[in-house]
């Protein structure tokens, strides 16, 4: 059986493909997550998303230590600026997590251009679109070679 890796979404970005396309586009997250996780014959993809903090926290303790994970890619949206706890979580798991963001947050609003999740995590992914998952997954894939 492959390796797997998560993704996790957080809130609102089960509304992109209708949210704000100017930023986010037309095509919505399923669909291309859809597609990625056909293409990918290296591992697994799975996901889940959530508007619930909480959700994503036990989602992390639940994941976070499974030796067939490869690795997180976290995509927590407004969280990502202010969830000390979410932080705390990525912090205390092993399996490694990539922060991903559909846009670039550096150039948006200045309440994004900081992460607090950013410090615990692997690396970051931004402002590349839906691809920016893809990039991901490619990185997570070549952490994995590293060990």
């Amino acid at each position: 059986m492959l390796p797997e890796i998560l993704i996790i979404n957080g809130p609102n970005l089960n509304l992109v493909g209708r949210r704000e396309p100017g930023i986010y586009g037309n095509r919505s997250l399923d669909e291309y997550l859809d597609d990625l996780a056909r293409s990918t014959t290296e591992a697994r993809i799975s996901r889940m998303q959530s508007n619930h903090e909480g959700d994503i926290i036990d989602m992390l303790h639940e994941r976070g230590f499974d030796n067939g994970i490869r690795g997180i890619i976290l995509n927590a949206g407004a969280y990502t600026h202010t969830s000390l706890a979410i932080a705390d979580a990525i912090a205390a798991i092993s399996v490694p997590v990539v922060e991903v963001h559909i846009s670039n947050v550096a150039a948006r609003e200045p309440i994004r251009h900081h992460s607090m999740i950013s410090p615990v995590c692997r690396g970051v992914i931004a402002g590349f679109g839906l691809d920016s998952y893809r990039l991901a997954v490619q990185a997570i894939l070549a952490i994995d070679q590293q060990q």
